[in-house]
């Protein structure tokens, strides 16, 4: 993949999250508030956006979007290696658990 292939993809993995995002805000805002892991203030700003304030923001060349698991322990219980389904689920829930804390203490 080349430097070109690469930016169009950024700039739609953008604009499909600025549109997804959007669309969770306006359908459940606490929802989407956990979900996004987002502030109060940058959802306003999310439900706000114009379709060209949206082009805007999503063709830079960064991702706007961002992993929120950043620690061995979330990870580990998210891919779940070799465990059984029972405690595939059970690990589930706690890595949402820890990422759910993790969004209160950012807001």
């Amino acid at each position: 993949m080349n430097a070109d292939q690469i930016l169009a993809e950024i700039r739609e993995a953008n604009l499909s999250y600025l549109m997804l995002a959007q669309s969770l805000i306006r359908g459940d805002r606490e929802q989407a508030l956990f979900r996004l892991g987002v502030s109060e203030d940058t959802a306003t700003m999310i439900a706000a956006l114009t379709p060209a304030q949206m082009m805007k923001i999503a063709s830079g060349n960064t991702l706007l979007c961002r992993f929120r698991m950043d620690d061995d322990l979330v990870w580990s219980l998210l891919t779940s290696h070799g465990k059984g389904a029972a405690n595939e689920s059970v690990s589930r829930l706690h890595a949402s658990i820890l990422m759910a804390g993790r969004h209160q203490e950012a807001a």
